[in-house]
C-alpha cells in the first residue's frame, strides 16, 4: 500500500481520511483540488492539471485524495490501492454543510457560507450519475487493493488498524 487513491462522494470526508491515513503511513499526501484550483476560485488550464497530476503519479508513494472523473481511471491504472467512501448521501450533504466557512488544507480558499446550487444537485444525483462508473473502475481493476466502507465507523477502524499495526517499511499494512 504505497500509491493509494481516495474517493468518494463530495463531502464524504476523503480529506479528512486522506489526512488521517497520511498521518498514519506517512506516504505524501496530494489533494487533486489543490492541483485544480487557483486561490481565487478560478480553475488551472487542463494541461496545467494534467501535468501536475503526472507529476505525483511519477513519485514512488503517494495518497491521492479527489475525484475528477476525466481522471478517475489514470488514478487507476497507476495506484495499487482505492479506498471508497460510499456513503449514503445525506451523510454527504451534512459534510459539506459542517465544512462550510472554515479554513481547510485540501482546498485553496474557505468555502462561503452560501450554498452552492448546483454542486448540492451534483452531491444529490452522485448515486446515479457518478457512482456507476465508479463502481465499473472498481470491477475493471479487480486487481487493486479495494476498500469500500459504507460508514464513518467502517473507515475509522481501517484507520486505527494502520495506526496500531504498522508494517515493515515497503509493504504497509496487508488486510
Amino acid at each position: 500500500m504505497e500509491k493509494i487513491i481516495v474517493i468518494g462522494c463530495p463531502g464524504s470526508g476523503k480529506s479528512t481520511f486522506s489526512k488521517a491515513l497520511h498521518r498514519a503511513t506517512s506516504l505524501p499526501l496530494f489533494h487533486l483540488d489543490m492541483l485544480y484550483w487557483n486561490a481565487d476560485q478560478t480553475t488551472v488550464e487542463k494541461s496545467v492539471f494534467l501535468e501536475r497530476l503526472s507529476d505525483v503519479l511519477r513519485k514512488d508513494k503517494w495518497i491521492i485524495d479527489g475525484n475528477y472523473s476525466s481522471t478517475l481511471e489514470l488514478r487507476m491504472q497507476a495506484c495499487d490501492t482505492v479506498i471508497f467512501l460510499d456513503y449514503p448521501v445525506e451523510l454527504c450533504l451534512e459534510g459539506i454543510r459542517q465544512r462550510k466557512g472554515k479554513p481547510r488544507s485540501d482546498i485553496p480558499w474557505v468555502e462561503p457560507d452560501k450554498e452552492d446550487e448546483e454542486f448540492i444537485e451534483f452531491v444529490k444525483n452522485y448515486n446515479a450519475q457518478s457512482r456507476p462508473q465508479v463502481l465499473q473502475l472498481l470491477n475493471e481493476y479487480a486487481d487493486k487493493a479495494q476498500f469500500v466502507f459504507r460508514n464513518r465507523k467502517e473507515a475509522d477502524a481501517f484507520l486505527a488498524s494502520c495506526r496500531y499495526h504498522p508494517a515493515p517499511r515497503g509493504n504497509l499494512l496487508s488486510l
